[in-house]
């Protein structure tokens, strides 16, 4: 139980220190149409829209968050995470497993990953960074980039108007499982 409880919040800090580190990344990103992605050693990438265009591009069917079954089109998340020099693979151990992976939107919601949910190397899960529904750009509502995580029963994490994606590092809180 006490192992739950540092999970938990590890993961409410984690979102806070992302929180402080999105506001930065929205006030100096006047070009909407950019996706920031930060890796563990804090080096930014900034994929353009151009070069999100140009990755090697998914195709899934999913239900919105109406019900209804669409069509999405983007590029993977662990391949925008490669793009940036995130450790991905057979390096993906030891510490760096207790990174994790937070997804902040325009609106400032966020949204917590661990990075071997992403990882191809750990699972056959694909989380997409969609650009395109049913063969359209998203709408200003969903886009110009939206998470797509057809594998969970709810649509909590299914991030619209993603600007940010950050690796964080853990926070020690001193509390040791016994």
């Amino acid at each position: 139980m006490k192992r739950n409880s540092v999970i938990v919040a590890l993961m409410i800090v984690l979102c806070w220190t992302a929180s402080i580190v999105a506001v930065r990344a929205g006030e100096k990103s006047k070009d909407t149409a950019s996706l920031a992605v930060r890796n563990e050693s804090g080096k930014e990438t900034l994929i353009s829209a151009e070069a999100f265009a140009k990755l090697p591009r998914h195709t899934l069917k999913a239900k919105d968050h109406a019900g209804v079954l669409a069509t999405y089109e983007g590029v993977s998340l662990a391949e925008l995470l490669r793009v940036a020099g995130v450790t991905l693979g057979k390096d993906l151990k030891g510490p760096l497993l207790a990174n994790g992976l937070v997804i902040h939107a325009a609106d400032n919601y966020k949204v917590v990953f661990s990075l071997s949910e992403i990882d191809p190397a750990n699972t056959d899960n694909v989380v997409l960074v969609a650009d395109r529904k049913d063969g359209k750009a998203l709408d200003a509502k969903e886009g110009p980039y939206r998470l797509v995580v057809p594998h969970d029963k709810r649509h909590a994490r299914w991030v619209r108007q993603v600007i940010d994606i950050s690796v964080q590092r853990p926070v020690e809180t001193g509390i040791r499982a016994k």
